[in-house]
């Protein structure tokens, strides 16, 4: 049985003989190339999933503060309906203030 070592050996020996030995150079210098455009690439693609999930968030958080506005809205026009002051107090205080004045 042919051990890791072995096989590279045996890997090196058909390069040799398929190309010679004065292209390994320029063959090496071509995958080192490869690779680096490969990771090049790679990063890029990187950088716009994370700009796309950035963009997301930032949409998420303002629909969310939206709906929040809109129900605090609701809760404040139902307590100036019921002639409650809503000078600074919270949505909950004011819901408690609805409330009592329901029961």
């Amino acid at each position: 049985m042919i051990g890791g070592i072995e096989w590279i050996m045996l890997i090196l020996i058909v390069v040799v003989l398929l190309f010679g030995a004065k292209k390994i150079p320029e063959l090496a210098r071509s995958l080192g190339k490869a690779k680096a455009e490969f990771q090049r690439g790679q990063m890029q693609v990187q950088r716009e999933i994370d700009e796309e999930k950035a963009q997301y968030d930032t949409e998420k958080k303002k629909a969310e503060a939206n709906v929040y506005d809109m129900r605090a809205s609701n809760v404040v026009k139902a307590a100036e309906a019921l002639g409650i002051d809503t000078t600074g107090k919270t949505e909950s205080q004011l819901k408690k203030e609805i409330a009592a004045k329901m029961a």
